[in-house]
């Protein structure tokens, strides 16, 4: 008989990522006493330590690690077969994941998500910010079912079905404060190279990150989203392109000023993608919406500041 059960490596999971019996116990909603002897007693069929205890921080032993690492891939490959015989009895997917670029609000899909509701059987619904070549990354590596909303054309190799759903304009803006306001020619390289540029982090992992609008050996503040990196130009801590929609009600009120520059940025292209292979209600639920709603002027209004 297997002295291992799937349990028992939900438990190992959540006390690593968790740094604690007592942490794993409220992500499973069990008591502290059930995760220890949980762990005690696999400890004591499989006759390894899996963890160091220092007071309430457990940390992994090799063995542990090992166990967990290997675990792991049981734990995801239990669960897709989860997911493979409800959606076989249903036609809907368990849980359906969509990836949105940082750019844009999930709010802008209030209408769309209310519909899905009205008619998915049981489906759990998650939306994941991601930037730049991090948003495909999430969609090649199954974090994500479905993006909308990715910025800029995905990366080759295939694997995955892209639609073009709008393109979303920008402008070059910096504070009143900031010295590039009172420049009155046309911005170059060498007015920028002279100041700080804000920059949006990649949040790809595996993928090579992408980077826009940023010259060699430009001094650069990188901020984890867009609406960190609008409120630093606001502030007057950096220059940069911002989307047009967020930007203009801002030099309209006097917190940010446009300015002119020799080298543009091009308008986005955002699109709607899927993989090939997955063929699933709520997949095709989503993108006929999709291509009828046309959510992207949505969640670029729901992303603009007071």
């Amino acid at each position: 008989m297997l002295k291992l059960s799937l349990d028992a490596l939900q438990i190992l999971d959540a006390i690593a990522r968790r740094g604690s019996f007592s942490a794993a116990g409220k992500e499973l909603f069990r008591v502290p006493s059930t995760i220890s002897y949980t762990v005690s007693k696999l400890e004591e069929d499989l006759g390894v330590q899996l963890f160091e205890r220092a007071g309430p921080k457990a940390t992994l032993t090799e063995a542990g690690q090992e166990l967990l690492k290997e675990g792991r891939h049981l734990l995801k490959m239990a669960g897709d077969l989860e997911c493979r015989v409800r959606r076989v009895a249903s036609g809907w997917e368990t849980d359906f994941a969509i990836g949105i670029d940082s750019l844009l609000s999930p709010l802008g899909l209030k209408e769309d998500i209310e519909a899905f509701y009205a008619v998915a059987d049981q489906t759990r619904l998650h939306l994941n910010h991601e930037s730049l070549s991090g948003t495909w990354e999430a969609l090649l590596d199954s974090r994500v079912d479905l993006l909308i909303g990715a910025a800029g054309e995905g990366p080759s190799g295939g694997g995955y079905t892209a639609e073009a759903i709008g393109k979303v304009s920008f402008v070059f803006a910096v504070a009143p404060s900031h010295p590039l306001a009172q420049v009155k020619h046309a911005l170059g390289k060498n007015d920028l190279l002279e100041h700080r540029a804000i920059a949006g982090a990649d949040s790809a992992r595996q993928l090579p990150p992408r980077t826009v609008g940023l010259l060699f050996g430009q001094d650069m503040l990188t901020v984890s989203d867009m609406r960190t990196k609008f409120e630093f130009q606001c502030a007057g801590l950096g220059f940069g392109f911002l989307p047009e929609a967020w930007a203009r009600p801002a030099i309209e009120r006097g917190l940010l000023v446009e300015k002119k520059v020799k080298e543009p940025k091009a308008d986005e292209t955002f699109y709607v993608a899927w993989r090939s292979v997955d063929d699933g209600a709520a997949l095709r639920w989503w993108v006929e919406r999709v291509r009828a709603a046309r959510p992207l002027e949505r969640m670029m209004r729901s992303t603009m500041f007071s």
